[in-house]
Formats: structure tokens, sequence, C-alpha cells
């Protein structure tokens, strides 16, 4: 009797030893397998606050993965509750369930691609950051103008023109505008470092001066080899004290330009109007590239004072004001 009860005991617990074993086997099967074959991605989001129970719910109606509870369950194991990442993920069926919580941990999220161009303005990078659905136009318009912030970043301006590099960037859905911020002007710091600091001190400018000059060149240039060419026309403008008489200045003050500058916007009283201000505007009018930085710190050796559009984004150049009409004639008035 005690043989047939120890032969049942150990019969029951190799059956529940074999069940286990079949259980581990499937459970490791279903991590490491697709739910489908397809390799189709889709954007699948983890909101703040989301647990497991609900993501799973989610991936499953999106056909992402298959059996739920075992989902769950590899989750649990994982530590996914705890460490989950919010944020956008593109994930395809073909994907194993352990990659699919191993990418939520790690926060391996989408990144969208921004490209700024030189030359482009705070309104400018707002709308396309506002395209790559990223964050509303005007939310950071708001911050990217907010003295406020501009002070505890360190900057001495009341906006954030001028600072914001323009590069290509990737960032992640969810992201805010201060954070967007943060990472332009680290990249614009990381490109205006201590020599070139030292540099402006030696010309006398400071680097917010140096910044806005940058700004009038990148807008004034049409052919890349011409910035310091430009800048020395600024430059022996400053040192004569010569109003610079930029359109591109002007054009920034007014914020309902329609895109045709008349005599009349040339005589408005804005403190970026260089026709009626002497000396450098308030400030930055866009954001310039590494190049025209350094073209506003080293300058080219020039007595140049004036210089007019030849209408294919060069320019003429003269040392006086005899030459620069005889070119306004020739380049502008018959042209027309």
């Amino acid at each position: 009797m005690l043989k047939k009860k120890n032969f049942l005991i150990l019969t029951i617990l190799f059956l529940v030893l074999m069940a286990g074993c079949f259980f581990i086997l499937d459970f490791y099967r279903y991590g490491s397998s697709p739910a489908y074959l397809s390799e189709k991605k889709k954007v699948f989001i983890v909101k703040k606050g989301q647990n497991t129970n609900s993501v799973t719910i989610e991936l499953l109606k999106q056909g992402l993965i298959r059996e739920p509870f075992k989902f769950k369950l590899l989750a649990r194991i994982r530590g996914l509750n705890e460490n989950i990442k919010a944020g956008e993920y593109l994930l395809s069926p073909s994907m194993t369930p352990a990659s699919v919580i191993e990418k939520m941990i790690k926060g391996e999220v989408r990144l969208r691609r921004i490209t700024v161009p030189e030359g482009f303005t705070i309104r400018q990078i707002a709308s396309l950051i506002n395209d790559a659905g990223l964050e509303q136009q005007d939310v950071f318009n708001r911050y990217a103008t907010d003295p406020l912030l501009t002070r505890q970043m360190n900057i001495d301006a009341d906006t954030f023109e001028g600072y914001l590099f323009p590069d290509t960037y990737y960032f992640s859905k969810g992201i805010t505008s201060k954070k967007i911020i943060s990472t332009m002007l680290k990249r614009f710091r990381s490109v205006f470092k201590t020599e070139l600091k030292k540099r402006a001190q030696d010309i006398g400018l400071s680097v917010h001066e140096i910044v806005t000059l940058a700004s009038i060149i990148e807008k004034e240039t049409g052919k890349p080899f011409e910035r310091p060419i430009i800048s020395s026309v600024f430059h022996n403008r400053l040192k004569k004290k010569m109003r610079l008489e930029s359109d591109p200045t002007v054009i920034y003050g007014i914020s309902d330009f329609n895109g045709n500058i008349t005599r009349k916007d040339l005589k408005r009283r804005t403190p970026y109007n260089t026709y009626r201000k002497r000396g450098l505007p308030l400030g930055p009018i866009a954001n310039p590239g590494a190049e025209a930085l350094k073209a506003a710190l080293y300058p080219e050796d020039t007595d140049y004072l004036y210089f007019v559009s030849k209408r294919d984004s060069t320019h003429q150049f003269s040392t006086n004001i005899r030459d620069h009409n005889r070119a306004v004639r020739r380049y502008q008035l018959l042209r027309r």
C-alpha cells in the first residue's frame, strides 16, 4: 500500500515536473517568437502613467502580440511595469514579445528629424517643429521669446533669436519646447568655443554683438564665399560710425511685412531699422550658422563700404558712393 502511495506521489511529481518543463519551454518559445510574419511597422504610443495591463490590451488590438496572459507574465518578469518609458514606438508584428518589452524598458522611442537651415528665424523654426508634430507653433514661440527663460539659460537677451543653432536634430514625441531650445543652445555653445569668445573680446565686441552681426551677414549672403567680404563692409561701417543700412534688419522689425520693402519701410523707427539706427540692431535677426559666425569674427581685409546685389546671388562691392551708385544703376535700375 505504501509502495503504491509512493509511486503515485512520484508519478504526480513527475507529471508536475514535466508540465513545468513544458510550460517553461513554451514560455521561452513565446518570448522569442514573432506574433505574426508581417514586418509592416506601426506607430505605438505609450502614454505617461500607462501600466502593463493597458499596454498589453492595446498591443493585442493592434495585432502586435498574441496570448496576452503570457505577455503580461513575461513583462512582469522583465520588470516592464516599473521601467516602462512613455513615447512613440515603431513596432511590427514580426518583433518578438521579448524585444517589444526590451524596447519599452530602454525607451527606444521613434525620433522625428528636423533640419534647421542657416538663417531661419525663431518663427520659421517654430513652424518646422509644429509640422514635425513635436510642439505647437505658438507654444514654441512663447518659450523662445521668454526673457525669464533666456536669463535662466544664461543668455543676455530677451529672446533666443540667434542662439538656436542651425543643424539636423532628432526629437521624440512629447519633448518640451524648453528641452528643444536647450538642445539647440547646447549645440550653439559647442560651436562658439572659448577661442571664439576671446576673438570677440580682442576685436571689441560682445558675444551677443557677434551673433547679431553674424545673423545680418547670414541674411545678406547669397554665395558662401562672400560672407567674409560682406562682414568686412559692416565692420568698416561700424568703425566709421556709418549706419549699416541693411534691408534684412528693416524687414525683421516689421511684423506684417508683405514681401515688398518700400521707402516707407526704410523710414520706420524700429529697434532693428539700421537705416535709422546707428550701430547694430537690438539683437540678432536670424539664427546664423558656423561660417557666418566665423565671418563676423574674421572679416576679410578690405576697404569696401557698399555692396549691391547683381541679381545672381552675388554682389558688387564698392569703396565709395560714386562707384556704388553706378553699380546700383547697372544691376538694379537698368535691369528693372
